[in-house]
């Protein structure tokens, strides 16, 4: 088994005990959705643009809303047995499913927590938070290149995983896994942000992810 594996099965056992109509950190989608999201982005090539691309975003979501017609338990064991063999996810589960997992794992486990509230994320092992390191530096490049400030994602250990963005300094610090959530734009998030306070509120309030 990988950490990816592992935290596959993870979510899937989240999945079935909250249900599938119970709320995500992914605005308007159920669980179900979620599911049905992670089980086409695997299964149904044709739908990897509209990820990224609003060109081609329609076509993703109508592939993904007819899944989510599927029965329940099917959903959820297509999702548990992984990319199927003809898929180029199978060769790089372990590194392409990781943070793919592990933040719809944390939509699932915060979909009904406050925003504003107090809260507390789950504990990680060291093996997670470190290769989730890897996720923040790639994934963060990606997601704050628009920012309206020059970022810095930095550790509690005070390692600086990545900076981008442009305008005045913004330090946001947290775990690997926390920064990870603040780079795809989750909220809440356990994270410390510092910098000058227009720029602070300017980072709070601007889009992150995908």
């Amino acid at each position: 088994m990988t950490l990816a594996r592992d935290e596959r099965a993870a979510l899937v056992d989240t999945m079935r005990s909250v249900g599938p109509d119970a709320p995500t950190m992914c605005e308007g989608w159920t669980v179900k959705d979620l599911a049905a999201h992670l089980v086409v982005r695997e299964r149904r090539l044709d739908t990897g643009p509209g990820i990224m691309i609003k060109q081609f975003a329609g076509h993703t979501e109508s592939v993904r809303a007819a899944a989510a017609t599927e029965p329940w338990d099917d959903l959820l064991a297509k999702l548990a047995d992984g990319p199927p063999i003809y898929s180029p996810f199978r060769l790089v589960d372990r590194w392409a499913n990781l943070a793919e997992m592990f933040v719809h794992h944390e939509d699932v486990l915060r979909g009904g927590a406050d925003k504003g509230g107090p809260w507390q994320p789950r504990p990680l092992s060291p093996d997670m938070q470190n290769a989730l390191a890897g996720p923040v530096k790639g994934m963060g490049k990606l997601t704050l290149k628009d920012s309206p400030a020059e970022i810095t994602l930095r550790t509690r250990e005070g390692v600086d995983l990545v900076t981008a963005g442009r305008g005045d300094t913004v330090v946001v610090t947290g775990t690997p896994g926390e920064l990870v959530l603040f780079a795809f734009g989750r909220t809440p998030v356990d994270v410390e942000v510092e910098g000058d306070g227009p720029a602070v509120e300017a980072v709070k309030g601007a889009p992150r992810g995908f």
